[in-house]
């Protein structure tokens, strides 16, 4: 996904988008244009007319990217095999505002999944947010819940936002750290 950095664009459709970082939702219309300034997991941090904006994947084709395709699962998927598709989706759910997936930054405590007698399953995140405040975290929770709901038989993702612990710099990975120089 890398690349798409300032690129300009010129939308082609009506278009959902939401202000970061205070997570209002606005329609962009076609004929506007703008820049893109991150495209990390498949979502798109856009700046039109002054703001900065996310743009969701699957509306890729609005700003003329490709559309991300869905998860797959094998044949005969385990629990583990599904709990590990869950925290590859979380990866690709970026913070806008930092080019650090969620994982990585330590937003996600948990993430269990529980088959039900029908072979469909729920996944339960617990997840919090980097200062409790953020305009964009019921738009994190349900990119989220969005991601891990798009994986074959997860019929519900129950996404909770917690803010105990709070988060603190220790919860990234050494990766994260490296890249923000918080060491």
């Amino acid at each position: 996904m890398r690349g798409h950095e300032n690129q300009p664009f010129v939308v082609n459709r009506d278009v959902d988008a939401v202000i970061v970082p205070a997570g209002v939702a606005v329609k962009l219309r076609p004929g506007q244009a703008g820049y893109i300034t991150q495209a990390l997991g498949g979502s798109f941090t856009v700046y039109v007319d002054g703001n900065l904006l996310r743009i969701s994947g699957e509306d890729a084709d609005a700003i003329g990217q490709d559309v991300v395709k869905p998860p797959e699962l094998p044949p005969n998927a385990t629990q583990e095999d599904v709990r590990k598709l869950a925290w590859d989706q979380m990866r690709t759910c970026y913070d806008p505002e930092i080019p650090i997936n969620i994982v990585d930054l330590g937003l996600v405590y948990e993430c269990d999944v529980q088959q039900n007698e029908d072979g469909t399953r729920i996944i339960d995140v617990k997840m919090t947010l980097t200062a409790p405040g953020c305009g964009m975290g019921e738009v994190l929770v349900e990119d989220v819940r969005e991601k891990i709901e798009r994986i074959p038989t997860v019929q519900q993702a129950r996404v909770e936002l917690t803010f105990d612990p709070p988060w603190s710099q220790t919860m990234m990975s050494e990766a994260a750290r490296l890249q923000t120089g918080m060491y």
